[in-house]
């Protein structure tokens, strides 16, 4: 089930409203989160029940390790160390087998055969979550909370399948307040408002441009110049709507319960700077990497060097963390040394233009979501290519006057024809860098959201269009993480 479905809007999240505050009202306080925990299981079932049994017993045997860990003193550190443990195999088990298989298979010349399992839906998400949660408890920051809390905390359905990668201090204490177990309007506004945006957002824009990448990526073998930039660009556009259209939807949605989910997603295409980007980009992810892989491995207390090293380990584990391939984790080595060079370049005192500043870390991000994309390596390249003219040069006829161009073959014909379109991408793609760079987003909209007349005809007609698209049916990108 997806928040963009027929089945999560008009059944699953109206009923699941309705039951929890019921039981609240008649004052049936635990078994309200109960059907909270179960409704968020059923959701996660839906798409495969069969790894329900997985989901329950990581959680189980983390929350039992943070049991032991918060009441054992002489043997906290090695507890700690088994937890963690258990979290890195069966994460790894699951999502890195055949890559590990594939890569011994290469070196060594030998044909063990893969295990071809099917990665289990949110994974990643719910395994850094309890980690955290497993060393926060080691450091002592965690108050003692029931098992059903504890589950709640892990399986909330709106954060559930692909983040936020939420705190268990900025989360637990929410489910336990008593005016939460209350209906409040102005959240269900707010709510509703929030993730009509999103759903906009992942329906109308989003799976438009997602045709687009797929063609180029997937189908065509060559790409002349612009069809490449075409190519990149309508994944760039593709994944930031995507993302945060289900940032957008999964805070709405976590609203109606008067939860509300941390920051993760804060206009990153306005960034000036890679720095800026990460602190605008996956905000929740950037935080969990920051306190618990670079700065416990050393951060930049031991100088330049050292710091340079533990920067690109961090993201050499965040590129291996979104994807089981080599592209990932090239992709995570680009963005770990475009930081390491941005570091470097504040050093010189040197500050370029701002415009300039961000057209170039618009157009690194562009460049590096290619390698994110990409199934194999020749796809990445097919792009690269086309994108610097080293598979030809197709100009529209407006240029079919100049004889300079056809004199040094480039060719003017049908720019748009393997595309199925004319001038259509070319508006829809300025219609998304205008939007990226001028409008305020989500989180800024909120600040001065007053229900009235004209926000209300803006929420139906948005949702409106947006029900209307609903048969597309694409996956978030981020579900495959």
């Amino acid at each position: 089930m997806i928040f963009s479905s027929f089945e999560f809007i008009f059944i699953f999240l109206p009923l699941t409203f309705c039951l929890y505050f019921y039981l609240n009202k008649k004052r049936l306080t635990t078994v309200a989160t109960g059907s909270l925990a179960f409704a968020s299981l059923f959701f996660y079932s839906w798409w495969n029940i069969i790894y329900l049994p997985l989901i329950l017993f990581s959680v189980i045997i983390n929350y039992a390790f943070s049991l032991l860990i918060t009441k054992t003193t002489p043997y906290k550190k090695t507890l700690l160390i088994i937890g963690l443990l258990f979290n890195v195999l069966l994460l790894g088990y699951f999502k890195y087998s055949d890559f590990f298989l594939q890569n011994i298979n290469f070196v060594l010349d030998t044909n063990y055969s893969l295990l071809r399992l099917t990665l289990p839906l949110a994974v990643s998400f719910f395994t850094f979550q309890q980690i955290a949660f497993l060393v926060d408890s080691f450091k002592g920051y965690v108050v003692k909370h029931t098992f059903l809390n504890y589950i709640v905390f892990v399986t909330f359905f709106p954060q559930l399948i692909a983040g936020p990668i939420v705190h268990h201090k900025e989360m637990m204490p929410q489910f336990t307040k008593k005016r939460n177990k209350l209906i409040n309007y102005k959240n269900i506004y707010l709510g509703v408002f929030i993730f009509s945006i999103g759903l906009f957002k992942k329906t109308v824009i989003a799976d438009t441009f997602s045709i687009w990448a797929s063609n180029g990526f997937d189908v065509l073998e060559q790409l002349s110049l612009i069809e490449a930039w075409i190519t990149s660009l309508s994944y760039t556009f593709q994944l930031y709507f995507d993302f945060s259209g289900y940032t957008d939807m999964a805070i709405g949605a976590a609203l109606l319960f008067n939860i509300k989910l941390p920051l993760n997603f804060n206009s990153p295409y306005k960034a000036t700077n890679i720095r800026d980007f990460w602190q605008r980009w996956h905000i929740t992810l950037s935080r969990f990497l920051r306190d618990y892989v670079y700065i416990p491995i050393g951060g930049n207390k031991k100088g330049n060097f050292k710091m340079y090293c533990n920067l690109l380990t961090t993201f050499l584990i965040g590129g291996l963390w979104h994807g089981a391939g080599w592209t990932f984790i090239f992709w995570g080595a680009l963005h770990a040394l475009a930081i390491i060079f941005h570091r470097i370049w504040c050093n010189t005192g040197v500050n370029l233009n701002k415009i300039i500043a961000w057209f170039v870390t618009f157009n690194f991000i562009n460049i590096s979501w290619i390698f994110f994309r990409a199934e194999q390596w020749e796809d990445a390249i097919k792009v690269l290519k086309g994108m610097f003219g080293f598979s030809g040069v197709v100009l529209p006829s407006i240029f079919q006057n100049i004889s300079f161009l056809q004199e040094n073959d480039i060719v003017i014909g049908e720019v748009f024809a393997n595309f199925n379109s004319d001038t259509e991408i070319t508006l829809w793609l300025l219609i998304a860098l205008f939007i990226c760079l001028f409008f305020k987003n989500s989180n800024q909209i909120v600040s001065f959201y007053k229900p009235d007349n004209k926000i209300v005809f803006f929420i139906v007609s948005i949702f409106t269009i947006s029900l209307m698209n609903l048969d597309k049916n694409v996956d978030f990108i981020y579900f495959n993480f």
